[in-house]
């Protein structure tokens, strides 16, 4: 009876004194009545009385989404799941407010999931996925503040279109890669051609660059060329023109003239077959004949005219006999 009576008075005492955790919010009821939530430690319940009707985890919670099918705006099937981080922040709505809040955060983020997809193309889904994240945190968290949860973010785990769109898919990669590389292909054989065209241009500026500077030292070395034979010319005619004002000089000058012009055309005669000596010829010879002999050195000859041709020849005749 004793052994029976302990018992009693250690239930008793259980029901008397219970410890929270630290990781717990402990909602007490007295008499079907909320009366508070008990934070992390030991508490004195009035046995019968009191008692601990919901306990909620208060760190942050992990929720998976189950994969569900959803339809885009371009009418395209896709299967996403994600997944829920919340946070108990008030036991009372989290009690009192709703039922079951991890049930109803799963089908809230599943329909709210649906929406969001519904609104972007296949494609979109692809590249805004934070912007869906964020717009699902947005819609849920406003839905839930009377649950007392505090969402913290959402995550889509993974996108998969069926298997025939990811056929599709994959043709169109397929389509667009070997449209890029054609692209490149072509931007890279215009490339060439214009590389090509510009070397092409540069080689004939180069060579008309080299023909006309070519053009250029040929054409100063034709100046200079000549400006020293002017030079020369100069320097030689300055000579002669001193030479003949000297006493003699137009004689010499005269007889200079004539002997080139026996020698020249002492070469024609030798070419020809026939040769026929004008008269002025056998008169300039003899009067320069005489001149040799009758001149001394440095005084002016006689004039022509006053020479008789005839005497000059007979006494040159005469001479070589």
């Amino acid at each position: 009876m004793s052994s029976i009576v302990i018992l009693a008075l250690f239930v008793l005492f259980l029901r008397m004194f219970r410890v929270v955790p630290m990781r717990v919010l402990a909602v007490k009821e007295r008499l079907g009545k909320f009366k508070g939530v008990l934070k992390p430690g030991f508490h004195f319940l009035v046995p019968f009385i009191d008692r601990i009707a919901y306990m909620h985890d208060s760190r942050e919670q992990v929720i998976d989404i189950p994969k569900q099918r959803c339809i885009t705006r371009d009418n395209v099937e896709v299967d996403v799941d994600g997944v829920v981080y919340l946070k108990v922040v008030d036991a009372y709505k989290a009690s009192y407010g709703i039922s079951d809040y991890v049930a109803a955060v799963i089908s809230l983020a599943q329909t709210t999931m649906r929406s969001e997809i519904g609104k972007l193309n296949l494609d979109d889904t692809f590249r805004e996925r934070e912007k869906i994240n964020d717009k699902i945190v947005q819609e849920i968290d406003k839905a839930s503040e009377p649950w007392g949860i505090k969402f913290i973010r959402y995550e889509i785990r993974t996108i998969e279109p069926s298997a025939n769109m990811l056929n599709t898919m994959e043709k169109q990669m397929e389509a667009e890669r070997q449209k890029r590389a054609e692209i490149t292909l072509a931007q890279g054989e215009k490339q060439a051609r214009i590389n090509v065209s510009e070397g092409q241009k540069q080689a004939a500026i180069n060579l008309s660059e080299g023909e006309k500077q070519r053009r250029i030292n040929e054409a100063e070395g034709r100046s200079t060329e000549i400006r020293l034979i002017a030079e020369a010319t100069a320097r030689g005619l300055r000579r002669i023109a001193e030479a003949i004002s000297k006493p003699g000089g137009a004689a010499a000058v005269k007889m200079r003239i004539v002997e080139q012009f026996l020698e020249e055309f002492g070469k024609v005669l030798a070419q020809a077959k026939v040769s026929v000596v004008p008269t002025r010829i056998a008169e300039l010879q003899a009067y320069f004949q005489g001149l040799s002999t009758l001149v001394p050195t440095g005084a002016t000859p006689p004039p022509a005219e006053n020479i008789n041709p005839q005497q000059n020849i007979q006494q040159g005749k005469g001479r070589n006999k």
